[in-house]
């Protein structure tokens, strides 16, 4: 199988059900930045971290590939939902993690300043480019049908994301530095 096909010279992307689209479509803002999101947890994953978390970073990635294929799906011409999964068991797993986590970490009184060490900084890293990636995909709900469950999933990873930041931090003993008006 070949990278390149030559189809997106002209400046436009097929999605699944093969209409072509604008490479600056909002369609494509979404799961690009999905997309990236995914590439910054990998980073994480190949940080210096308790290797007790790989597994849920694994499932993660996994996850943004369904979200991936569901944004990139033209459902006026395909109906790839029943093979996709659905995400309210992820969210779920995702609350119970972080509270978890949670109870393990002294309460919170300030914001954090993000920083302490490269692993906690992806964290922080990746909590902005998942709340982008709701925003993105917020918006594309303005215009195709976005299930309910994958705005909710992002909405609870980036969460997720800065509880695990904090996670990270303790592990390693950093400290955390408290925002400051």
């Amino acid at each position: 199988m070949r990278v390149y096909t030559r189809t997106g010279d002209d400046g436009t992307t097929g999605l699944i059900g093969g209409t072509r689209v604008k490479k600056y479509d909002l369609r494509l803002e979404a799961y690009g930045t999905v997309d990236e999101l995914n590439s910054w947890i990998g980073l994480i994953r190949s940080q210096d971290i308790n290797p007790d978390e790989i597994p849920d970073l694994i499932e993660i990635q996994n996850n943004l590939f369904v979200v991936g294929a569901l944004l990139a799906t033209d459902t006026t011409k395909v109906d790839n939902s029943s093979k996709l999964t659905k995400f309210d068991n992820n969210i779920l797993h995702l609350e119970t993690k972080m509270d978890q986590i949670l109870d393990s970490l002294p309460p919170l009184t300030n914001f954090l300043l993000p920083g302490g060490s490269n692993a906690v900084s992806y964290c922080h890293i990746a909590r902005t480019v998942c709340r982008r990636a709701e925003r993105r995909t917020y918006q594309l709900s303005e215009t195709i049908d976005v299930p309910a469950d994958i705005l909710k999933y992002l909405n609870r990873l980036s969460d997720f994301l800065y509880v695990l930041s904090r996670k990270v931090a303790q592990d390693n003993g950093i400290k955390e530095i408290p925002w400051k008006s």
